[in-house]
């Protein structure tokens, strides 16, 4: 690093507001989200999404409740005009979803567009170019009149194809990319001369939308752009101001909450901030920070684990395990005083009052997250934790969800005992809790057959003594086992791996399960030497300790029923 880097580097200008406003505001309602997952965020990626990922990312945003999504650059690729194609005419769009797509100002790329949205029931065409002093200068080597032409001839290409194609309902996005490092005035010239051509009305708004391209200064300086933009563009009464944060300097989520408070209506950005370089605005902890003020986001983020599987599984990029408010560990207190103020603040929190729990900011309930504390010993004394015991001693890796479940066991262990505990004493309390879950259901026995492309199965089990076969066909053993036993849970993630000592078994299956009435998610785990025997003991586990947790009806629907059993015995069973 230079000693002296202000010879290389440039403060950024503040801007001259000195009447500001944003300061004394409070964000009070949600904006509106606009999610770029399927855009920005897939071309961020080292492996971009197939059409079948990008397709169950699209139904798990609109589940979650977006009301626009980008969804493809059509013009740049076959794959993404036929993916636009394909939500359209297989009928993937809810009614009250608008799909978005994005070009650039050039006369083929905004046709090609065009084409790839025949048919649509409303869209929104998001025009771009760069507007920057270093992009006109050093990349397009374009005057000032020359890219402020570029913007309003593309604006009035879009309005004349719009206009041809009356059964659509266009909306204009227009964004001066790399707005962060353009001149205000010119910003402003541009937008005004682009709104100019497009003539939009309160009834008929388009969107303005303010990249934050590469993030050059401090939150409170994009505010101060935004607010000065807010305040001065012609037509605002029918526009919706949006903002499209970058996080180059770590500070996205403080800079969109600024901007909501300078006067923007709308935010561009990914779920857990995925995107080029250092990522695009993560709505998740935006949404989240909205919530634990008391806004309620205007998203279903109650289930948000299940939301970070699939963006894992889409994406094949991990969640970091103290991602605020998703990580596996940021409900976790490894600290004895943490986990001390903790458990007190819990023990006098009641229902219907605010929250107050040291150290959590959101009750991990309502985010169907539990709050719970991994056993840890030090291991600078020569002694690991509990994972690192049971994988060193018998060859059990287990994943970290996993761990922060089996803690709690552990924690009732050392309780009771009062003593350290070795890892024998926790391998037998990982038996106990796991291997051991045989009841209601005892696994007995399988056999595999084929049904096509599918997998069928015949499940032999035991309930209360009764010994019964079962049969049902799904994508696979597990899936058909589920639905042989007519077990009403998801299967949220499976794992295996060989067992490279401390077992007669030769290899473990661990499958973790959500159920109705079962907050957060449950582990079942099953050791075998053929590895399809083991994923089967590991569900009947799961769908045991399940049973065991739950309360009330909801039981019912995780045990089979014998439809020859006594009236009395099958309410034994279900019981």
């Amino acid at each position: 690093m230079l000693k002296r880097p202000e010879q290389k580097y440039r403060a950024f200008a503040p801007i001259p507001l000195a009447d500001r406003t944003w300061p004394d505001r409070v964000i009070t309602a949600p904006p509106v989200w606009m999610s770029t997952d399927l855009r920005d965020g897939n071309q961020a990626l080292f492996e971009p999404m197939d059409p079948e990922r990008k397709l169950r990312m699209f139904r798990m945003l609109t589940e979650i409740g977006f009301k626009e999504i980008e969804v493809a650059f059509p013009s740049a690729s076959q794959t993404d005009f036929d993916f636009v194609r394909r939500l359209i005419e297989e009928d993937h769009i809810p009614e009250d979803v608008t799909i978005e797509v994005l070009t650039q100002s050039r006369e083929h790329l905004i046709r090609r567009t065009f084409e790839s949205l025949a048919g649509a029931r409303r869209a929104i065409v998001h025009l771009y170019n760069a507007t920057a002093p270093t992009f006109r200068r050093t990349v397009f080597n374009m005057s000032k009149e020359e890219v402020l032409a570029l913007a309003v001839s593309g604006t009035h290409l879009i309005r004349e194809l719009a206009e041809a194609r009356p059964e659509t309902e266009w909306v204009l996005q227009y964004s001066p990319e790399t707005f962060s490092a353009t001149e205000l005035d010119y910003a402003l010239e541009v937008c005004d001369a682009v709104s100019a051509a497009w003539e939009p009305t309160p009834e008929r708004k388009m969107i303005f939308n303010l990249p934050a391209t590469v993030e050059m200064a401090t939150p409170n300086i994009f505010a101060d752009q935004v607010e000065w933009m807010h305040r001065r563009l012609a037509r605002r009464d029918a526009i919706v101001l949006s903002v499209h944060p970058h996080n180059d300097r770590g500070t996205a989520v403080a800079a969109s909450e600024l901007a909501l408070m300078a006067g923007a209506d709308r935010v561009e950005g990914c779920l857990f901030g995925n995107g080029e370089r250092t990522g695009n605005v993560d709505i998740v902890t935006l949404a989240l920070n909205l919530y634990s003020q008391g806004v309620h986001p205007g998203l279903d983020l109650s289930d948000v684990s299940r939301v970070a599987r699939t963006v894992e599984d889409c994406t094949q990029l991990p969640i970091h395990p103290r991602h605020p408010y998703v990580g596996d560990l940021v409900f976790t207190a490894f600290s004895g005083s943490h986990q001390d103020a903790i458990r007190k603040g819990m023990a006098v929190q009641r229902a219907g009052e605010h929250w107050e729990v040291p150290y959590l900011p959101v009750d991990p309930h309502d985010l169907g997250r539990t709050y719970d504390s991994i056993i840890r010993v030090n291991s600078q004394s020569g002694k690991g934790g509990v994972a690192y015991l049971l994988e060193h001693s018998y060859g059990l890796a287990l994943p970290r969800r996993l761990q922060v479940e089996f803690s709690g066991a552990v924690q009732r262990l050392t309780d009771a005992t009062g003593h350290e505990v070795s890892a024998g004493d926790i391998w037998r309390c990982f038996e106990a809790e796991y291997l051991a879950a045989d009841d209601p259901l005892t696994f007995v026995g399988h056999h595999l057959s084929e049904h096509g492309d599918q997998q069928g199965i015949a499940l032999d089990i035991r309930i209360d003594g009764r010994e019964m076969t079962l049969h049902g066909v799904g994508n696979g053993p597990i899936d058909a086992a589920v639905h042989a036993l007519g077990a009403e849970v998801k299967v949220l993630s499976y794992a295996e791996h060989a067992l490279s000592q401390g077992s007669d078994a030769s290899a473990v299956a661990i499958v973790e399960l959500s159920a109705e009435g079962l907050p957060g998610s449950i582990h079942g785990v099953g050791m075998h030497a053929n590895i399809v025997t083991a994923s089967l003991r590991a569900l009947v586990s799961g769908i045991n300790r399940a049973h065991a947790r739950i309360a009330g009806p909801d039981r019912r629907r995780l045990v089979p029923v014998d439809p020859h059993m006594p009236e009395r015995d099958q309410a034994a069973a279900a019981r």
